[in-house]
């Protein structure tokens, strides 16, 4: 497992005004400035595009082509999650209310997520990037990212993790349907949720159009597979999405004393591509930047990039960047030496 060596860590008052002068040089570039025409022409692209394929979907009507359509459905629902991801960082509008307004349309209405939990669960990620105890994104079953976590499981859960970077993708095809089952817990429960009422109905507003849509214009069957193809690659493809930005990078424990500044670049790994992967990956291949910046517009992400790369290797913080193939490959190598120390104690 990566851990932080010695020369990364810091007193907090000694390197604590480090951040502040990143800060200044980021916001001095107008790098923090909101881009609602950006976001606008973006929302239109994909909103248009999933009406377009809405009319394909009647069209087709009972045909087994509408496999083809779930697969497309999937990744523009993905790319309303992005969005909603960004107005939960409050990147679109400066106002918390606009904001929160396209995150419940984008979330709990298009995409069938509740974006008060999401929230919730994610604000405390970003406040302790994979830091045992405290990071809810590597407290996942039944994954283990840790030895720790590893020791602890039996049976079945300890048969999994021997082989959990084997079934890691395969894993991610139902981590759409994991979203969907946390949401209505989250509703149910309460936790995390500000406007449950809000969110209830319009939860059900989209299981009933959802399902409502698919049983009455394809055949049983053709519905079944129609919702397992779209909500795999929907799970797949955010899984994919997410996976690059923390997995196999070091795992802080309470021992660990990071000022900010460190504690949200070494944990973080970017992904190289130009505009299409920017695209494709919502903008979380820049996710340094935005770990430093989480209300920095998706827009001026790869412009803020080359200001904080340069600044990291002025003050010799390791800046972690590579290839989509090669991030996931970096995940699957950790996965899967948790795994095998896991084998080596049975």
């Amino acid at each position: 497992m990566a851990r932080v060596s010695d020369t990364d860590l810091g007193a907090r008052s000694d390197r604590g005004s480090e951040y502040a002068d990143l800060s200044r040089l980021v916001r001095g570039a107008g790098l923090l400035d909101r881009q609602p025409r950006r976001y606008a022409a973006r929302v239109t692209v994909v909103l248009g595009s999933l009406g377009v394929m809405g009319v394909v979907f009647v069209l087709l009507g009972p045909s087994w082509w509408q496999t083809a359509t779930a697969a497309v459905v999937a990744g523009l629902l993905a790319q309303l999650a992005f969005l909603g991801h960004d107005a939960g960082h409050r990147q679109i509008f400066s106002s918390r209310r606009a904001n929160d307004v396209v995150g419940l349309v984008c979330g709990n209405l298009l995409t069938g997520i509740s974006y008060g939990w999401w929230v919730d669960k994610h604000n405390r990620h970003h406040a302790h990037p994979n830091t045992e105890g405290h990071d809810p994104d590597i407290n996942v079953v039944p994954l283990s990212f840790t030895p720790g976590q590893a020791a602890t499981q039996r049976g079945l859960r300890a048969l999994f993790v021997r082989h959990q970077a084997a079934l890691f993708f395969p894993l991610l095809m139902v981590e759409g349907l994991h979203l969907h089952a946390a949401s209505v817990r989250a509703i149910i429960t309460r936790r995390g949720i500000r406007h449950r009422p809000v969110e209830a109905g319009l939860l059900v507003l989209h299981v009933a159009g959802y399902l409502g849509a698919v049983f009455l214009v394809l055949s049983v069957p053709q519905a079944i597979v129609f919702i397992l193809v779209n909500q795999a690659l929907f799970g797949l493809y955010l899984g994919s999405s997410f996976a690059p930005n923390h997995k196999g990078m070091p795992i802080l424990t309470e021992a660990d004393d990071l000022d900010y500044l460190r504690r949200q670049v070494l944990t973080s790994r970017n992904v190289r591509g130009g505009r299409l992967l920017d695209a494709l990956l919502g903008g979380l291949n820049y996710q340094i930047e935005h770990h430093l910046f989480p209300s920095m517009p998706r827009p001026n992400l790869r412009h803020a990039q080359p200001l904080i790369r340069q600044f990291c290797a002025d003050h010799a913080i390791a800046y972690h960047e590579t290839t989509l193939i090669q991030s996931w490959m970096q995940a699957l190598a950790h996965l899967r030496a948790v795994g095998a120390r896991r084998s080596s104690t049975d």
